[in-house]
């Protein structure tokens, strides 16, 4: 059990002032060694009014033997320690990150911990105890007050204020962990966890700046200290996703920023990562100004390349396994389909090189499943060349075939392959998330499988080997894989080991049809309800995830698989390690424009309409992304002032803040009050007379 840490200096009984003797002895932890004391840490800096001190957390053996004394032999290799875990699990992101990352934090990260440390001291003070959700999540909740939001935006000050949201999702985090730590308490923790979402989001959607929200608040990279080491820095956007803040990420705020990445309206600045600038040419209306290479990283255009080499990669299967070459000679298709698979496969192998094993996902592993059945079609179409068509043999031929039919085995995988490059569009994004998380869940029925399938296969081969009779492991094998897919086969069990096999395969079929097929549907059916019931939501985190894996792409020049392949045999191999960096740029500028130029013609086309869109919006005051719906196009020329109708809507709205019974009841003490005043009357005139 952890101890939660006292906040502020120790207080002496029946004393406001703090205690001379420092603070209290530190408390042994249950099945830990070291101890923890908690002491004041000094600070010149000024702090804000009524903010709590901050807690120095210094470590002390209490053995008598200092850090100098003892040789930690885990921690000298590298093998173990909670401390090194937790590290790991900290730096850890599910978006992609790359090796050659330096992005500084934009402000020093003991002081973003500082403010963290504020944060969770509010929010543990303002939940002291388990509370249902709804009082947490309700629009006018009593717990979550403007006061303790206008709290937690001053817990930064003024000079670190925007690293508050930031240091909100780090508290998330903490809850989270300490909920899967304290299992006691863990209802507790995660209200807590909820009321930093709900902080967060109400900070995000209450910023009037929108300057100040987007590249501060929300882009700006920050990182916290632990164990003496700077995390790796992440910005808000990346972090609400890595923990699935729904709340965060369906804030109006954050969409908004979403979309400007995801538009290309928001960009990277060449010379500083760390810091997203604005796109300067969004209001120009010349068509040539948008016809620039450097426009293909914007995430809405790369996604529509993949789109479209995805839909040609299909084309060009449905061409090869429909043309059928009895000589086993490759015509231009399949040529074209095997050099899209290697493009493929060296963008694949490429991002795991940079972002390392952290990079493996379900679509990853398919993708690879994919590419390693047409690379064994390939391999099989080679060996059937290597056979003389006039030979005899007829072993060309039947590589031929064998090839041919690895090819169309992998036909559903090239079909459900379209699904990654949909998930844009808001049905197939849902549907995705809800496979995602059956998935996931799918884990517990095939685990409790493998041990019920491993018990009885033991059974069944025992009985078969205690028979004298020939072999039946294949016969076992296929019985039980029958009753798995809910076709079982009981006429071939009354001869084997009666009656010990037939009574072991009733049972094994109803444990699997019974027991475990409906735990299946009842998780999958869990899991469906509880992603539909929040399906928006849901679908923006997706459309957040996906824009910043298009954001932080590791490359400077986006060269979209199979386009790899120029850069890596046209500019990489020839040029890259002898040519000035100034004249590599130059030249990928050219032959980015060159390759990409139909793709740049219409996306010109595009932003030069989007161009004229923001330029009238500029015009009337609003933001560029704004857009005049139907029922705002005639507000102008209804006076509510005027009219009074303002007045009417004012006496006529309802108290959404108050419930009835509260309302009643403020009533009913006004009333009383006014009985009181009347009564005290009487009784002054009575004694008067």
């Amino acid at each position: 059990m952890h101890p939660e840490p006292t906040y502020g200096p120790p207080r002496t009984p029946g004393s406001n002032a703090p205690s001379s003797k420092g603070p209290p002895g530190p408390r042994k932890l249950a099945g830990r060694r070291q101890q923890v004391k908690l002491e004041l840490a000094p600070t010149p800096r000024p702090r804000l009014q009524n903010s709590p001190q901050i807690p120095e957390i210094s470590i002390d053996r209490g053995d008598g033997d200092t850090a100098a004394d003892m040789v930690q032999w885990k921690k000298l290799f590298g093998v173990g320690g909670q401390d090194q875990h937790l590290w790991r699990e900290e730096a850890r992101r599910l978006l992609p990150t790359y090796h050659e990352d330096d992005i500084p934090s934009a402000i020093p990260a003991p002081e973003v911990t500082k403010v963290a440390i504020r944060l969770r001291y509010l929010i543990e003070e303002c939940v002291p105890c388990e509370l249902e959700e709804d009082t947490i999540t309700a629009a006018h909740s009593r717990i979550i007050t403007p006061k303790v939001i206008k709290a937690a935006k001053e817990a930064g000050g003024q000079e670190y204020a925007a690293c508050v949201v930031y240091a909100l999702l780090v508290n998330k985090r903490w809850f989270k962990k300490q909920a899967m730590i304290e299992l006691w308490d863990a209802d507790l923790h995660n209200v807590r966890a909820t009321a930093c979402e709900v902080i967060a989001k109400a900070l995000i959607e209450g910023e009037d700046d929108q300057d100040y929200l987007l590249q501060d608040m929300l882009l700006k990279r920050y990182s916290i200290m632990i164990d003496g080491e700077q995390t790796a820095p992440a910005n808000v956007i990346e972090r609400a996703v890595d923990l699935h803040a729904l709340r965060v990420t369906g804030s109006s705020g954050y969409q908004k920023c979403v979309n400007y990445l995801w538009r290309g309206w928001l960009i990277q600045d060449e010379n500083d990562p760390s810091v997203f600038v604005d796109f300067k040419k969004k209001s120009t209306t010349n068509y040539w100004t948008h016809v620039d290479p450097d426009r293909m990283r914007a995430p809405i255009y790369q996604n529509a390349t993949q789109i479209i080499f995805s839909l040609i990669y299909l084309g060009l299967f449905t061409g090869a396994i429909n043309t059928v070459n009895p000589t086993g000679d490759l015509d231009v298709v399949e040529i074209m389909l095997y050099i899209f698979t290697v493009g493929f496969l060296c963008d694949e192998f490429s991002k795991f090189w940079k972002v390392g094993r952290y990079y493996i996902g379900f679509w990853n592993v398919f993708n690879l499943v994919l590419y390693g059945l047409l690379a064994t079609s390939l391999v099989t179409r080679f060996i059937a060349l290597s056979h003389d068509y006039d030979n005899g043999d007829g072993q060309r031929g039947k590589f031929n075939e064998l090839s041919y039919n690895f090819l169309a085995f992998s036909a559903p995988m090239f079909w459900m392959r379209l699904l990654l490059y949909l998930d844009t569009i808001r049905f197939f994004g849902a549907m995705l998330v809800v496979l995602k998380v059956m998935m996931k869940e799918s884990l517990i029925f095939f685990a409790l499988l493998i041990v019920i399938i491993v018990g009885f296969l033991q059974a069944f081969i025992g009985l078969d080997n205690a028979d004298s009779n020939a072999d039946a492991t294949t016969f076992i094998l296929q019985a039980m894989a029958n009753a798995v897919m809910q076709s079982p086969d009981f006429s071939g069990f009354d001869a084997f080991a009666p009656p010990f096999g037939i009574i072991l395969y009733y049972i094994f079929t109803f444990l699997i049809m019974v027991v475990l097929l409906n735990i299946l549907i009842a998780l999958y059916n869990s899991a469906y309800e509880d992603i539909t019931d929040n399906a928006i939501d849901e679908y923006m985190a997706l459309f957040a995830q996906k824009t910043m894996q298009f954001v932080r792409a590791p490359d400077e020049n986006v060269f979209i698989a199979p386009l790899n392949l120029v850069e890596i045999f046209v500019l990489i191999i020839p040029f890259e390690w002898w040519m000035p960096r100034r004249a590599y740029a130059r030249l990928n500028d050219y032959v980015m424009a060159v390759i990409y130029s139909p793709l740049l013609f219409v996306a010109a086309y595009f932003e030069t309409r989007s161009a004229k869109h923001v330029k009238s919006n500029r015009r009337r005051g609003e933001e560029d992304d704004d857009v005049v719906e139907e029922w705002e196009q005639m507000e102008g020329e209804v006076d509510f002032e005027g009219e009074g109708w303002d007045k009417k809507v004012e006496s006529v709205k309802p108290d959404v803040e108050a419930d009835q019974a509260t309302t009643e009841v403020r009533k009913l003490r006004s009333e009383v009050g006014e009985l009181k005043v009347l009564i005290e009357r009487l009784l002054k005139k009575e004694h008067g007379a």
